[in-house]
């Protein structure tokens, strides 16, 4: 898809965005689990983590720019909270979207594995890094929430690494990853209970069938 320049300079300011789905629907994952919430899904992802769930956000030619203004009103219609997700968020400006959110009093929260730099103005971070491209060292401290998928036992190790770079305050959460539940939802639960500083992160919303 040719994009011309005009539209080009709007992406780059964050004014567009390759918009894959919005849609509004009740909070799957991590602290917020069960809240209601509006969310958008960008398109463009270069992370390649195998069992992504959304592969087809990762081109994000196929998913048209749409004015932020638009996505916005959109949005203010059904929640006072927006999650932004992906693909992966971070490869474009989000500091003109999370302005505008905050000026019609919507809280903003973010989906990142944190391989790009931050933009945008959040009331709550997700990162959850993954090993295919790491994150960059700034997003670790600012992070809310640190959510680490687990697939292999090896992951556990990881998770452990990546929770000694965030604050203090941050919550630390492990989510088995959707195929392997049932093998790894018993150690995860034993990690857990060892490590009592962990929660455990559930995708309730395929146990609910909702989006």
């Amino acid at each position: 898809m040719k994009i011309s320049a005009q539209i080009q300079e709007e992406i780059n300011k964050g004014e567009m965005l390759p918009l894959m789905e919005e849609f509004y629907t009740i909070q799957g994952e991590g602290f917020h689990t069960g809240k209601a919430a509006y969310f958008i899904r960008i398109g463009g992802c270069d992370v390649g983590c195998h069992w992504c769930d959304v592969k087809e956000s990762w081109n994000a030619n196929l998913h048209p720019p749409t004015k932020t203004d638009l996505i916005v009103e959109n949005a203010k219609s059904y929640a006072n909270t927006v999650v932004v997700t992906g693909g992966e968020p971070l490869m474009w400006s989000l500091d003109y979207i999370t302005s505008l959110l905050k000026k019609n009093n919507i809280k903003t929260h973010i989906e990142t594995s944190g391989a790009y730099k931050l933009s945008g103005n959040w009331d709550w971070i997700c990162l959850s890094p993954k090993k295919t491209k790491m994150p960059l060292e700034g997003i670790y401290k600012v992070a809310n929430e640190l959510k680490i998928i687990i697939s292999n036992k090896h992951d556990f190790i990881f998770a452990k690494n990546e929770a000694a770079k965030v604050s203090e305050n941050c919550e630390l959460f492990l989510q088995p990853e959707w195929s392997k539940r049932e093998k790894m939802t018993p150690l995860i639960v034993e990690f857990v209970m060892k490590n009592p500083h962990w929660k455990i992160s559930l995708q309730t919303h395929k146990y609910l069938n909702i989006p």
